[in-house]
């Protein structure tokens, strides 16, 4: 039977259970444009507050898979991904699709934009001049097979029904829940025709989940629905109380991964983080008999240039410039005003607001407060100071890329205001804390 979409809100709203088919019927409604966005606001909200069952997550990732084409593949390797719940700082797939690719997988990533106060890989992409972050299919699946890897934003044809509820959340406060959160990044991947999914779950000051219990929940989640729905699956949790890369923006993050990729900067939890959810990615999709052998085959193929070779390559394929790794600074856009952010005081950094970071580059322009807000893709920060590390007149707390004096003046107090400091020596936590249904 049928319900009108306010019913169906009414329903969860009010703690009941939803059937697969009342599911089905509002997400076919919102693909179709019969349901609007105050109603598709109004379920997400009514899901934050209530939840859903193991079986009600399940009929939502499926309906939302559904609503679009489902990919199939003829490669000979397997298809694999990773996805990431967000961060500050986190470039890692720039440098991981192409690291598996070097090693023999196929990574067809479909990314997604920023979300609240965490930059969106497609946002990175988007920084090249001429690629093509949104390609019809075919091209997807040419460059995927040609290349070995292809990261891309959603095409309309790809779960169109996440699309739409993905940028309503991100401004409804709605964007942490656990089960909006499991649905909209599995029928993402599962309309993808994975054989193999890494999650990357953060926790901490900059992660949508503050600790580390909600997190190991979040991972759990992923990983009982996608395996329940046939994707092989495992998770990280990783270390989010300080911004995983240096550098925090769009164009900027994107140089600092042409510098990882090509051996001039190579940060250690960066680097840490990017190995490890590589070698997992290898052991689901058996191209290494166990996580050692899997770490040192993603190692060769950063250090010998591999992975810089698949970039370049994937790069060009996707309508970007075919010198891009040569001559990076000459493609990406520089803001005009850039100047250093010096702390009030010498000190140790002690911890991080990592979250504030993330609002400051938001702010810069560098993010969206509104789903059709433009990106400046050239505004953020760079040499971000990490925990442990000192601070005086001669290293600044970060560097900011402003399109005004007035904008770099509020990013700085910004930036300040996020570092707490002292004289006491400090280490950061580990990069990585567990891992969840994780290959042996």
């Amino acid at each position: 039977m049928s319900l009108l979409p306010q019913e169906i809100i009414r329903r969860k709203r009010d703690g009941g259970t939803l059937d697969a088919e009342h599911i089905e019927q509002f997400i076919e409604g919102l693909t179709a444009g019969r349901v609007t966005e105050g109603q598709a606001a109004s379920f997400a909200m009514a899901i934050f507050f209530r939840g859903l069952s193991v079986p009600e997550r399940v009929a939502l990732t499926r309906a939302m898979m559904n609503s679009g084409t489902v990919l199939s593949w003829d490669l000979p390797g397997p298809v694999l991904d990773k996805h990431s719940t967000g961060g500050v700082g986190d470039t890692v797939s720039l440098a991981l699709g192409p690291a598996v690719a070097a090693c023999g997988g196929y990574v067809p990533m479909i990314s997604g934009r920023g979300l609240g106060h965490t930059g969106g890989t497609l946002d990175k992409f988007d920084s090249i001049p001429g690629y093509v972050t949104q390609p019809d299919i075919e091209t997807f699946r040419r460059v995927t097979r040609e290349v070995g890897c292809a990261i891309i934003g959603q095409t309309a044809d790809l779960a169109p029904a996440d699309k739409r509820l993905y940028a309503i959340r991100d401004v409804t406060a709605t964007v942490e829940s656990i089960d909006l959160i499991t649905a909209s990044i599995l029928s993402k991947k599962l309309s993808a025709g994975l054989q193999g999914l890494v999650m990357d779950v953060k926790f901490g000051s900059g992660a949508f989940m503050d600790n580390a219990e909600d997190a190991r929940r979040l991972a759990e989640s992923l990983v009982l629905v996608a395996n329940g729905a046939g994707l092989p699956t495992s998770a990280l949790l990783t270390d989010m109380n300080e911004p995983l890369a240096s550098a925090a923006g769009n164009a900027v993050e994107m140089a600092y991964a042409v510098d990882y990729l090509t051996g001039r900067r190579r940060e250690r939890r960066f680097h840490e983080v990017t190995v490890e959810l590589s070698a997992e990615m290898l052991v689901l999709g058996r191209l290494a008999a166990d996580i050692n052998e899997a770490r040192a085959k993603v190692e060769h193929a950063i250090s010998s240039g591999k992975a810089a070779e698949v970039f370049q390559h994937m790069v060009s394929a996707l309508g970007g410039p075919a010198d891009f790794l040569e001559n990076s600074e000459r493609h990406l856009q520089a803001a005009p005003v850039i100047r250093a952010v010096h702390a009030d005081r010498s000190g140790i950094v002690q911890s991080i607001a990592t979250r504030d970071v993330g609002v400051a580059v938001v702010a810069l322009g560098g993010g969206r407060t509104r789903p059709q807000d433009p990106i400046d893709h050239a505004v953020g920060l760079t040499e971000l100071a990490g925990i442990g590390e000192a601070v005086d007149a001669s290293r600044p707390l970060a560097m900011v890329h402003a399109r005004s004096e007035d904008a770099a003046e509020a990013a700085a107090r910004a930036v300040r205001a996020a570092y707490t400091l002292s004289d006491a020596k400090a280490a950061p936590g580990p990069s990585i804390l567990e891992r969840i249904g994780a290959s042996a």
